[in-house]
């Protein structure tokens, strides 16, 4: 009894020296009627303990929205010539859309996945078939069949009323983790991403929230637990949180994502220009699509000319009888991209106003577009 009494003592007393609170000298076990001289712990206060505003906010953040957000499985098979199929397993986060199933993540975490599969708040796991995609701005919705009372939808928020100094709030998975709360502030906003097919989003969201591989896909959140936009990017060299998150502004997801719901893809107009030859001064057409609208607009691109040298003719492209594009509804585009912007603002059936130069003049032209045909 004696040794039980010394062993007891021993190790309550190492695991408060271990605590560096003060030294023991002695081991040994006191009398019943001698009381040693040890200091005692103050009492456990078993009432809740006192939060500050900023506190609570992240705690009702986090309860309002943590069973909305999903844990994403993908697994696509590699063909390797030399160890035949190879499977490889990845994972990203996501949000539920709405009480059908439908789920909001990145383009790039489902990108060549042969299966999908979600894992739920409650640990449950459903297999997810892809609904649509938007490459352009890294967006995706998948689809699952999970009972109604398990599927909690995010909120949607205004990214159009952000300001540099907000609280934001992100939940995902990083590195598996699921459903990892970070916190941190807007740090610049109309960010320019470029996107896996090398268009480039714009007026991303810049966040100091600790944003990590497994993020992909998780909502970015404003003090009301409402989605103001997508955890897509982060910006470092070692494929981890530096302090600079990227997401693409709720606005822009909830456009692309009420159109896949609604048709399976995005309805694009198309202005019938294949190519161009970006200059300083603007772009130069390099082909045109055969009556196409811009065509019968009267566009023109490169002329092809007979050319005779040394007895032989050939035909040769004559660039300097291409139109220069210098403005789209009157905004300057120096780049594909700034065009398309432009053009990808209107849909099918309207009219963009190209403003360009033809043998030294300025002119505009009006260009009817079309349904896109990719």
């Amino acid at each position: 009894m004696k040794t039980a009494s010394r062993f007891l003592l021993a190790a309550g007393m190492f695991a408060v020296a271990g605590m560096g609170m003060y030294r023991v000298k002695s081991v040994e076990a006191q009398p019943a009627a001698v009381k040693a001289d040890i200091p005692l712990l103050p009492p456990v206060n078993a009432k809740e303990p006192e939060l500050s505003p900023e506190e609570s906010t992240s705690i009702i953040v986090y309860e309002k929205v943590n069973r909305s957000v999903v844990n994403i499985t993908n697994k696509s098979t590699n063909l390797d010539d030399f160890q035949g199929a190879a499977v490889r397993t990845g994972s990203g986060s996501g949000s539920i859309l709405t009480k059908q199933g439908h789920v909001l993540t990145n383009f790039h975490v489902i990108d060549d996945a042969t299966t999908l599969s979600v894992n739920l708040f409650d640990g449950s796991s459903y297999p997810a078939k892809i609904v649509g995609s938007d490459p352009n701005n890294d967006v995706a919705v998948l689809k699952i069949d999970a009972p109604a009372d398990k599927l909690f939808p995010i909120s949607w928020g205004d990214s159009n009323k952000l300001i540099v100094g907000m609280k934001v709030f992100a939940i995902g998975n990083p590195f598996g983790m699921e459903r990892t709360l970070t916190t941190g502030i807007i740090s610049s906003l109309n960010r320019n991403l470029k996107s896996e097919n090398n268009r480039m989003i714009r007026g991303v969201i810049q966040t100091d929230a600790a944003i990590n591989p497994g993020n992909s896909g998780g909502p970015l959140l404003n003090r009301r637990g409402e989605m103001i936009g997508m955890n897509t990017a982060i910006v470092g060299r070692a494929n981890q949180s530096s302090g600079i998150g990227l997401a693409v502004p709720a606005s822009t997801v909830r456009r692309v994502v009420e159109e896949l719901i609604k048709t399976g893809h995005i309805i694009r107009p198309d202005i019938g220009i294949e190519s161009v030859f970006q200059s300083s001064q603007g772009l130069l057409i390099g082909r045109i699509t055969e009556e196409g609208p811009a065509d019968k607009a009267g566009l023109k691109g490169p002329q092809t000319k007979i050319v005779q040298r040394g007895g032989t003719t050939f035909r040769q492209i004559d660039r300097s009888k291409a139109d220069l594009i210098v403005a789209a509804d009157g905004k300057s585009v120096r780049t594909l991209d700034e065009l398309l912007t432009v053009v990808e603002s209107h849909k099918p059936g309207e009219e963009v106003a190209l403003t360009i130069i033809r043998a030294g003049a300025k002119q505009t032209v009006k260009v009817g577009l079309v349904e896109s045909r990719d």
